[in-house]
């Protein structure tokens, strides 16, 4: 077991992260065929849903080029500057990669969770939750921002004394598992998995537009975060997939920049500084206490 705590290079996980992520794309196309068999078996297969898929892959296109262009830098840069202040100097081992990743888990759940409670963020968010279908295409519906947001939750892992590398990887980790879970093909698993681990139906609860559904298991790979926080709730009714506001459309700008486009809108209506700050940085809803203003926004 020496081989757990045995140094690794840098070098090794940034290979590791771009080999595994590679070939999980290549898997993740091969599953999406298989979904769009069982699709067809079942006749549900549609040029909607063909349609949507192609929206799902363009989006993420516009995201990667965003990425590249601008936030990446941001990202990787603000990552080690912070790492001159880190308060331990982590060594490098499968154990502290692992830790690693359990904590960028925990990350994530307060990530998701905040993307989804203040407008700012969930106007970025809103487009992987605009599909109407559920498959793993779905996985790679991005908006233009969700490459901002993580970064102020992951810091604090590079502050800890976590080598960037490290905390990026783990991050990849946690995303990767996800996306499998973008799947109607797989039901419930065993209980214990299912009480411990986020699974397709637990992530199908999370895509869902039911009014009981609605900002439940934000968790990334373990479920345990929704449990203890109070935000878990098990897959018991069928999922109306969506948003409760759907964007009735497959065209990916339209996709890609409604959620901001509908932020802007609200905001510009909304009457006062104090009520247009509300509604930007409030939760999807928010309405002012003003009665006139309240019935002026629901209009």
């Amino acid at each position: 077991m020496d081989w757990l705590l045995s140094p690794i290079s840098t070098g090794y996980i940034e290979w590791l992260e771009k080999f595994v992520d590679d070939w999980f794309f290549v898997f993740a196309l091969a599953f999406l065929a298989f979904e769009f068999t069982r699709y067809a078996i079942y006749k549900k297969l549609s040029w909607a849903l063909v349609g949507d898929t192609i929206t799902n892959y363009i989006t993420l296109a516009f995201f990667i080029g965003l990425t590249i262009l601008f936030l990446g830098a941001f990202y990787v840069s603000t990552f080690y500057y912070a790492f001159q202040f880190a308060v331990f100097d982590i060594e490098i081992n499968w154990v502290t990669v692992t830790i690693c990743v359990v904590l960028a888990d925990l990350a994530y759940y307060w990530e998701h969770r905040f993307m989804h409670r203040v407008n700012l963020a969930w106007a970025t968010h809103t487009v992987h939750h605009s599909s109407p279908f559920f498959n793993i295409s779905v996985a790679y519906r991005f908006g233009p921002m969700d490459s901002f947001w993580p970064v102020f939750f992951h810091v604090p892992l590079v502050l800890l004394g976590f080598n960037p590398i490290v905390v990026l990887f783990a991050e990849v980790v946690v995303q990767l598992y996800q996306t499998i879970l973008h799947t109607e093909s797989i039901r419930k698993l065993p209980r214990p998995v299912e009480w411990i681990m986020n699974t397709p139906s637990h992530h199908r609860v999370h895509h869902g537009s039911n009014p009981k559904y609605l900002d439940k298991n934000y968790a990334g790979i373990f479920i345990v975060w929704d449990r203890m926080f109070g935000t878990f709730e098990e897959e018991r009714e069928q999922v109306v997939y969506g948003l409760v506001k759907p964007i009735d459309s497959t065209n990916p700008i339209v996709a890609f920049l409604h959620g901001f486009y509908r932020l802007a809108k609200s905001a510009w209506a909304m009457r006062g500084f104090r009520n247009k700050l509300g509604v930007v940085l409030g939760p999807p809803g928010w309405k002012p206490k003003d009665k006139a203003l309240r019935s002026e926004a629901a209009e």
